[in-house]
């Protein structure tokens, strides 16, 4: 799996797994577990990871709606 987001927005990670389930491509959120540990602070960002083979795939859908500049590079 390859890391595509990493950001304290829970929003902005809704969004984006909504967008991957609706695109039928299996995502995940690393690092939740470890936010909510800190306290929710926001010391620790949390990643939205997608299968390798589907990323570029999985870019092009976040871009189209507006979150490119929430991508990894």
């Amino acid at each position: 799996m390859l890391e595509i987001i990493r950001t304290n927005d829970v929003v902005i990670l809704s969004l984006a797994q909504s967008l991957m389930k609706d695109a039928g491509i299996h995502c995940m959120v690393a690092d939740q577990s470890m936010s909510v540990l800190e306290g929710s602070l926001g010391l620790l960002q949390r990643r939205l990871m997608v299968d390798a083979d589907r990323a570029d795939e999985a870019r092009r859908i976040l871009k189209d709606a507006g979150l490119e500049a929430e991508l990894r590079p």
